[in-house]
């Protein structure tokens, strides 16, 4: 990673090294989004990993109109700034509109552009000139080279807070598959790089009218991603993931967190011990 990502008062790349970012799918309630921010900080804070809480205050690209979507921008935006203020917690969300953006950067610390948009210039470019952190999920359709395009349009706005986070790739019908030379291969642009092991679990679609999923294997798939050297996790959670609204199949219970943290930041150290040459 060469490019230092400046993420409110922190500088990811120097004295923040390793990210996790966690949270809900989709807000589906205030006390909900209240309860995960502040589990996940403590679990983070035991393990010694800068948080950033993820939820989603509308989900546009659901996969039937009546999938739950969560409750919409300006609701959505309050909750978020209220964890963000009581639970102190740096707080992230997706746009899925150029006319989210402004609204969005006045609460966001981080600005997410979703997976199947990633391609979509106007909405690229609108993020960048917030001049805040920018996480770009890459699209399950793309090839990892194919991110320095997506990189250049968000860079032409003068904004070099740039991360990448790999989610997934189709594989044939309702199905992806974690391509772990992609970290290594985006991670050459030079720019941080975040894995997203519960989406690249997900099987969109696969339920019909609804996404499925195999949360059984977001801890090994962690594992692997660090093994593989990444500089960061991205995690949905859910304290009752059977009756989550949305994308319950590919959360991890939230209990489980503090093992995944434990584990994967183990591995984590001994690769870069390993990569700076220390026996």
């Amino acid at each position: 990673m060469t490019h230092v990502v400046r993420i409110g008062d922190w500088t990811f790349g120097r004295e923040v090294d390793f990210l996790l970012i966690a949270g809900l799918c989709a807000i589906e309630s205030e006390a909900d989004a209240m309860h995960a921010a502040a589990s996940l900080k403590k679990f983070a804070e035991e393990a010694g990993v800068p948080l950033v809480f993820k939820a989603s205050y509308d989900k546009a690209n659901r996969t039937s109109c009546s999938s739950f979507r969560g409750p919409g921008l300006e609701e959505g935006l309050r909750i978020l700034s209220k964890v963000r203020r009581e639970i102190g917690v740096k707080v992230l969300s997706d746009v899925h509109a150029v006319d989210e953006v402004a609204a969005a950067a006045e609460v966001l610390d981080i600005i997410q552009t979703p997976a199947y948009l990633c391609r979509q210039t106007d909405l690229l470019t609108a993020v960048g000139r917030t001049g805040k952190a920018v996480n770009v999920k890459k699209g399950q359709f793309l090839a990892p080279w194919d991110m320095e395009h997506v990189l250049h349009k968000v860079r032409s706005t003068g904004n070099e807070n740039i991360m990448i986070t790999e989610r997934g790739s189709s594989f044939g019908y309702n199905q992806l598959v974690a391509d772990m030379r992609s970290l290594r291969i985006m991670r050459s642009l030079g720019f941080p790089v975040i894995f997203d092991a519960s989406h690249s679990v997900q099987l969109p679609g696969g339920r019909g009218d609804v996404s499925g999923g195999q949360r059984e294997f977001i801890l090994p798939l962690a594992r692997a991603a660090a093994a593989v050297g990444v500089d960061g996790i991205y995690l949905e959670v859910h304290d009752r993931p059977e009756t989550a609204r949305c994308d319950g199949p590919n959360s991890l219970p939230l209990d489980h967190v503090p093992a995944l943290l434990k584990q994967v930041l183990r591995i984590q150290q001994m690769v870069r011990t390993w990569e700076e040459g220390i026996p």
